[in-house]
């Protein structure tokens, strides 16, 4: 009896040993926040209860479909760690799948085949399931007792007492693991929706700052510049103020671009942009409309203010650049509107500004103040144009010829053939007033057409009458651009039966530059005719040895500009005397315009210049007139039969 009674003793000791550890590890673990730690303390204090070789926790999926070993101790347990298996396989699935506890000494559960194959398989082992107040957890595994025993019914009722206590630590850990999961992945996402927000704000900056801004230089685009003008029409107009728009066209930025290529051409408008903006006053706006056109908002200045502000712009762009290594010295065109002068609304103003520009690009002015005769919108204008119409319809049209000498041979050899207008109510019209009306409404092609097919009838009764002369007509850049220009060239020679040696045609430089390539074609098929091609005011456009080379012509002229002053202005010597040099070396024919005096033909003579034409020789004549002129003039001129 003492000796049951010590048994009885020292097992109730047992149990209370085990009782204080129970409480002592569930306020452990009831403090832990960290699954880690929890888990950890977890399987060792199961391992030490029943005296295990080894215990492990093993945690069912949220969608029981296979189970995690998430922490063990003892033998082999780093091998267990991390190990998932579908929750058929294995006494643990067993458990977790049933929710029952599994021990040697409740094998009664299973059937016969299950229990046989499972008692031959399994080594000492006891199961019970952690279930949590909300949902079942998983369970604990312990494997074979470190004494040797088999796990007993009180080992079973130990270690489901132990799971009971610590099912709620558990639980608890793995919701804070759930909720710390969630707090990060939602700090993440909030991290990352700031960042995207940050991108969608950048984003639609820019896009605002585009909606209003040339992409390549960054100033404000003509959305812009509308808006600037909107805003200084209503703050001038309530104070009685006035605003100028000025409009800028680079002169001749495509054969820049040609040359340079067009990445210089892009930084040349960038800094060009950059030193306009560092030049101007801050109350004003500078901004790029599209390719070469720039345009000045000023807003409270009139027109004086208007022309300093452009001849700041003129000086600016005159000062070099360099781009790509490459020295470039650009000019423009400018055109200037007033309001509320010449407009009450924006539309109003750039039309006007718009017009002035192509005036002083016609007129070779560096600036055009807005005149309305020169509006293509106005009534007297749009009359201008129907009875310009109908003149050409009626071949109204005449020539009169101005005289050309070889300076060599003392001879007259050719006469340039200018086209008339006499208007039945205004008279005279300028060809500068008619010619760009004939460019803007498209009237070109057919005006030009009637000018050379009357020269070659012209040049047809010289010859008849027996005159070797040649005749010279004007081209513009419209009918470099038509294809057919060749061939209609060539029926009107043929229908007068005139050589083609007979007819020199004149391009303008920028003519020539506005598309050089095409240029170059069309003016390839008329030299390869036997036409002399001429390059008219040369000195005052893109003069580039890289396309002079390249041009099939025969003949340069020298602009009036700088053969009217060369007798007083070096300057203008220096240019006459290179550029009759360089034609020479070039192997061109070089002709003078605006001779007005004899000191100023015979230095031209000295030059080596090959032929003239000007006042000093005879002012344009009427065909009547001309022909009188050839009959009694003090130059020789060549018999046809002669020729």
């Amino acid at each position: 009896m003492p000796e049951q009674q010590k048994t009885v003793e020292e097992q109730l000791r047992q149990r209370e040993r085990e009782l204080a550890m129970l409480k002592e590890i569930t306020q452990l673990i009831g403090g832990e926040q960290n699954p880690d730690n929890v888990f950890s303390q977890v399987s060792e204090t199961a391992r030490t209860l029943l005296n295990a070789e080894t215990a492990s926790i093993a945690l069912l999926s949220a969608d029981h479909s296979h189970y995690v070993y998430r922490a063990a101790a003892g033998k082999h347990a780093e091998e267990l760690v991390d190990a998932e298996l579908p929750v058929s396989v294995g006494l643990a699935g067993w458990v977790l799948r049933n929710q029952r506890p599994w021990w040697r000494g409740s094998l009664d559960l299973l059937d016969n085949d299950d229990c046989e194959r499972r008692e031959k398989a399994t080594c000492s082992t006891i199961l019970v399931p952690l279930v949590g107040k909300q949902r079942f957890l998983g369970g604990i595994t312990c494997t074979n007792r470190l004494d040797g025993n088999e796990f007993d019914q009180d080992d079973l009722d130990l270690l489901l007492m132990f799971a009971g206590h610590v099912s709620i630590a558990i639980e608890n850990a793995m919701a804070f693991e759930e909720l710390r999961t969630a707090r990060n992945t939602a700090e993440a996402y909030r991290v990352r929706l700031e960042k995207l927000n940050g991108k969608l704000i950048q984003a639609n900056n820019e896009l605002q700052f585009l909606a209003v801004h040339d992409a390549l230089t960054g100033l404000p685009n003509r959305a812009l510049i509308v808006d600037r003008i909107e805003q200084g029409i209503l703050n001038m107009g309530r104070h009685g103020r006035q605003l100028s728009l000025i409009m800028i066209d680079l002169d001749n930025f495509k054969e820049l671009n040609d040359t340079l290529g067009h990445g210089a051409g892009d930084e040349l408008l960038i800094l060009l942009g950059q030193r306009f903006v560092a030049l101007l006053d801050n109350g004003y706006t500078v901004g790029r409309l599209g390719g070469d056109e720039f345009a000045v908002v000023l807003p409270d200045a009139g027109l004086d203010q208007a022309l300093e502000v452009a001849e700041t712009l003129l000086e600016a762009l005159h000062q070099p650049m360099e781009v790509d290594g490459q020295v470039v010295a650009l000019d423009a065109s400018m055109g200037i509107s007033i309001f509320p002068d010449h407009g009450q609304k924006p539309s109003d103003l750039m039309k006007c500004s718009d017009v002035a520009m192509y005036v002083a690009k016609g007129n070779r002015d560096p600036v055009s103040v807005y005149n309305s005769q020169n509006n293509p919108y106005n009534q007297a204008h749009l009359e201008l144009t129907r009875d310009l119409r109908t003149a050409i319809k009626r071949r109204e049209i005449s020539l009169n010829f101005q005289p050309k000498i070889d300076l060599r041979r003392g001879t007259l050899v050719g006469a340039e053939a200018l086209a008339r207008w006499t208007h039945p109510v205004h008279g005279e019209v300028p060809p500068a007033q008619f010619v760009p009306i004939l460019e803007q409404t498209g009237l070109i092609a057919e005006f030009t057409l009637q000018v050379l097919d009357m020269a070659a009838c012209y040049c047809k009764q010289c010859e008849r009458a027996g005159y070797e002369i040649s005749v010279a007509v004007n081209l513009s850049v419209h009918n470099l651009r038509d294809e057919s220009l060749p061939d209609q060239v060539e029926d009107i020679l043929a229908e007068y039966e005139l050589e083609s040696r007979r007819l020199t045609l004149e391009i303008t430089e920028s003519a020539m530059m506005d598309d050089f390539m095409h240029s170059i074609e069309v003016l390839g098929e008329l030299s390869d005719m036997g036409i002399e091609l001429s390059i008219d005011d040369f000195g005052t456009g893109y003069s580039s040895l890289g396309y002079l080379k390249r041009m099939p012509v025969q003949q340069l002229k020298i602009d009036r500009s700088f053969v009217n002053d060369m007798i007083t202005d070096r300057d203008d010597a220096v240019i006459v005397r290179s550029t009759i040099d360089l034609a020479h070396n070039l192997g061109l024919v070089t002709v003078a315009e605006g001779v007005e005096t004899e000191e100023v033909l015979a230095v031209l003579g000295e030059m080596g210049c090959d032929q003239a034409q000007g006042f000093l020789i005879s002012r344009a004549l009427p065909q009547e007139e001309f022909s009188l002129f050839l009959k009694n003039c003090e130059w020789i001129v060549e018999s046809a039969d002669a020729a």
